[in-house]
């Protein structure tokens, strides 16, 4: 029997790890920090038990220069970003040997975000009549949920709320997951950089694109002259927000088997001999 698909957006799961416990976890002799390590499996583990018995479990990780193509369209992408804190990007390599202790699967294409390749593996594993849930916060993948057998997994809200599906969309945002790029190119993206129209606001990028309109039926006398001048920019940013399903990625990734009960995080340490 095919398994549904839990997919896991790596870095969103690094960072909720590293930040996320009141306390830094170290080794024994205290020279080492293991809260990236440590809290990746703790949050996917639980995450497992929770939400995803009987699902494949599949990590995708941002690749280092995945965001250079959409630089390239506009040098402000995700400029604004911090470097990370010292620890915060080493515990990478601990974590994919971790990942591979474990059994659970992974990747990190060359010259691919994450978003692309999640988007590429969602649908193709929904071509293959397979649901998937993909475990993020990132709003770009808003506009999988198009699809109905599509749900967004935000483990760190109230169980109640840690779902987002197609029928959440139009009631939160005013528009329909189909038009997220349309909507997130008027409004623009801070977690991105990409500006928007100065002006335009939820409420207002909603209103323009009211009844699934997008935006080359947006009526001319609808639009102020200032926001007619940035047209083809909002053209540009709406294309940088679309995810890629085409991604280059092997055939051969996803095995659609139930990942295993994954162990708890400090027999993982103990095994890689990290404590």
């Amino acid at each position: 029997m095919t398994a549904p698909l839990l997919l896991v957006d790596g870095h969103y799961l690094l960072h909720r790890a590293w930040y996320g416990f009141a306390t830094r976890i170290t080794s024994r002799d205290k020279t080492s920090d293991r809260t990236g390590v440590f809290g990746f499996i703790a949050l996917l583990r639980k995450a497992q038990v929770q939400h995803a018995d009987g699902f494949e479990i599949f990590v995708v990780f941002d690749s280092e220069e995945g965001s250079q193509g959409r630089a390239a369209v506009d040098s402000d992408y995700k400029a604004q970003r911090p470097a990370p804190e010292p620890g915060l990007i080493e515990s990478l390599a601990l974590i994919k040997s971790a990942l591979d202790r474990t059994g659970v699967r992974w990747i990190e294409q060359d010259g691919c975000e994450a978003d692309d390749v999640i988007a590429t593996l969602a649908t193709g594993a929904r071509a293959e009549g397979r649901a998937v849930d993909i475990m993020t916060t990132d709003k770009d993948f808003i506009q999988l949920l198009a699809d109905p057998s599509v749900r967004l997994l935000n483990t760190g809200f109230a169980m109640e709320h840690r779902y987002t599906a197609r029928e959440h969309v139009l009631p939160r945002y005013s528009v329909l997951a189909e038009q997220w790029p349309d909507f997130r190119a008027l409004m623009g993206d801070s977690a991105d950089n990409i500006r928007g129209i100065r002006g335009v606001g939820a409420k207002t990028a909603a209103r323009l694109l009211t009844g699934g309109r997008r935006l080359e039926n947006i009526p001319a006398e609808e639009l102020r002259p200032a926001w007619t001048a940035q047209w083809a920019q909002v053209l540009r940013w709406r294309e940088m927000i679309k995810l890629d399903t085409r991604a280059t990625v092997s055939d051969n990734l996803l095995i659609t088997s139930p990942t295993a009960p994954l162990p708890t995080a400090a027999q993982v340490l103990e095994a890689l001999h990290l404590w």
